[in-house]
């Protein structure tokens, strides 16, 4: 019998402003209520937080401004929903007020087994494989999808 496979999501952002600025209260006074929508979201398995229930203050890089989100769903269809089709959504289209524009890929997708959880260092790897290879079945986007293997 196949392992059963969730999918892995992983969005990063270089803040143009520190966290605690004023100019970045748009996107730190909807984290905790984005982030409570993604909990409830059919498909929602799992999200990196850390005690103050989001990932803005796991650091991976010694750059201060980059923070990261990484979570784990059932299917692409229940991602896509709760990205493209909630409350997620207005704050996406808002992203350029609060990060600075991406000069590569932001945001990869990967599979991994049912009951396990990625690391961050692990979704940066995946990150820079789909930067340099392009979509592949290691590290793909929406739009360029694989099926689990």
């Amino acid at each position: 019998m196949p392992t059963e496979m969730h999918l892995a999501q992983l969005n990063v952002g270089t803040a143009r402003y520190d966290l605690d600025d004023p100019r970045m209260a748009g996107f730190m006074d909807r984290l905790d209520e984005i982030n409570a929508l993604a909990d409830a979201a059919p498909g929602f398995v799992w999200r990196l937080q850390s005690d103050a229930g989001n990932a803005t203050d796991i650091k991976t890089t010694d750059d201060p401004l980059f923070i990261l989100n990484l979570s784990v769903w059932q299917s692409i269809k229940e991602l896509g929903d709760f990205a493209y089709g909630s409350a997620h959504q207005p704050i996406m289209a808002q992203r350029r007020q609060w990060f600075e524009p991406p000069i590569e890929a932001y945001l990869t997708l990967w599979w991994i087994p049912a009951g396990t959880v990625p690391t961050p260092e692990e979704a940066l790897v995946r990150l820079a494989h789909l930067n340099q290879h392009g979509p592949t079945a290691q590290a793909f986007t929406f739009k360029t999808t694989f099926e689990p293997s």
